[in-house]
């Protein structure tokens, strides 16, 4: 079968704004790029033959050839345009920071020795042997520092320093010895010092090794040795610097990596907790609701019908607060909860006795209460056995103070220490400066005790 022909681009319409794109659908409806068009299109290693979209009597000719490249190209880019619009896993392209530089990188600088080594085979050295020997001996340690100087612990070692150490003394013999191409040794000790000697002391050694380059050069070749002492402190100053600036880097972006590391963990652990809450509270409701609904039925249907119309309220509230949840908007009210506590534990057969007294306060503090009334209610509805629950609120400007108690023989869910809601309550509370304490009483019964400083 032959592929579907492409039509010529005609005036396609606008799209709505009035702007002109390729892959708006009125465009490529016009210009016959279908799905089907498409997904030939980006299969195909070439546009497809010209010839397939013509005639067969009619024979191809230069203008139909350069017609048909352009048509099965503008397919094929609105193809590809379609396939990076359409993936939802595409964007922008990831980060690749590269490994973190070695000793390779200061090798290169080994060349401005060339001159030194000139000098040796053309004879213009006196003890070439001395010379050469000094040379590989000067460069041999300047690989070794360079390379340890790429790690911290090896960087800060007693042979690195010492390694150091012998190439300064070793410049300094050289310089002294020979002069002229001899004297650019110091620059590179400088590489090698900036390299090394990474810290808050490298301002006060970059200015010695300066002094010391410019006074060998200076004995030896007179006022060159400034040009030698500038550039022993540049060579210094400059290498610290850059590679401080990379380990500076590479930490920021560690640190990042951590702190969205972080707080993936505790939007992992925030939802956790309200799911928790949430549904925990919510089955407790709807299985206390729905046995009061199974014993009134019998004697009182339409008592029984009103329970069954709170397990659906309930159920479609709970719905609610979980898609709240997942978005991380969830405020609750202490109002709300102080009157579903009421509702819940009165289906429970348990007499809810609320005292609310003090300021208004402020919706978050407001949250946090919510949560833990719903918290405690549920574990005197689920553990206690309770007949009387008790929950009173009393505040001033500055804090506020929550405490839920009954009266019932077990233990409020704390037998073997807080449960998971209690431990996730205690941690926010904890957060919000405030404190969660719960256990059971003397006199019998278990209470939860919260307190909150008043913020807005």
């Amino acid at each position: 079968m032959e592929p579907t022909p492409c039509p010529a681009p005609t005036a396609p319409p606008s799209p709505p704004g009035g702007t002109y794109t390729p892959d708006h659908p009125g465009t490529r409806a016009a210009r016959g790029c279908d799905s089907r068009t498409d997904e030939v299109a980006a299969r195909l290693p070439e546009p497809v033959d010209e010839r397939t979209w013509d005639v067969p009597d009619r024979k191809p000719t230069g203008t139909s050839r350069a017609t048909g490249r352009l048509r099965g190209l503008s397919c094929r880019l609105d193809a590809w345009q379609l396939a990076r619009t359409s993936d939802p896993s595409a964007g922008p392209p990831a980060e690749h920071i590269g490994p973190p530089p070695t000793g390779f990188a200061l090798l290169p600088w080994l060349l401005m020795g060339l001159g030194s080594l000139a000098n040796i085979f053309q004879g213009r050295t006196s003890n070439p042997w001395i010379g050469g020997l000094g040379l590989l001996l000067f460069n041999s340690l300047y690989i070794y520092v360079s390379f340890r100087s790429f790690d911290r612990k090896r960087r800060e070692a007693a042979p690195t320093r010492l390694a150091l150490a012998a190439m300064t003394l070793l410049t300094c013999g050289l310089s002294l010895a020979y002069g002229g191409t001899w004297l650019l040794f110091f620059p590179l000790l400088g590489l090698a010092a900036g390299a090394a000697l990474r810290g808050r002391w490298l301002a006060r050694w970059g200015w010695t090794l300066a002094a010391l380059a410019g006074g060998v050069a200076g004995a030896k070749d007179g006022w060159t040795g400034l040009n030698i002492a500038y550039g022993t402190f540049l060579s210094t100053m400059v290498t610290a610097a850059i590679l401080g600036l990379s380990d500076a880097v590479r930490q920021l972006r560690a640190a990042r990596e951590e702190l969205a590391t972080r707080a993936v963990a505790e939007e992992r652990l925030r939802f956790s907790r309200d799911l928790h809450d949430l549904l925990g509270h919510t089955l407790s409701v709807i299985v206390v609701k729905s046995e009061a609904a199974r014993r009134l039925a019998p004697r009182d249907l339409g008592a029984a019908l009103t329970q069954i119309t709170d397990i659906e309220a309930v159920g479609r509230q709970a719905l609610t607060e979980v898609r709240e949840a997942v978005t991380g908007y969830r405020e609750g009210s202490l109002g709300t909860e102080l009157d579903r506590a009421r509702s819940v534990l009165t289906a429970a057969d348990i007499a809810p006795v609320v005292h609310h007294r003090g300021p208004p306060l402020p919706p978050r503090t407001e949250a946090l209460l919510g949560w833990v009334v719903r918290e405690a209610v549920t574990n005197v509805m689920r553990h206690s056995g309770a007949s009387r629950c008790e929950i009173a609120v009393s505040g001033s400007a500055e804090r506020v103070r929550l405490t839920v108690t009954d009266d019932g023989p077990g233990t409020g869910g704390a037998t073997s220490g807080p449960g998971t809601g209690l431990t996730g309550l205690t941690e926010r509370l904890t957060a919000a400066g405030g404190t969660l304490t719960a256990k059971a009483r003397t006199e019998g019964g278990f209470s939860v005790t919260a307190e909150l400083p008043v913020r807005g």
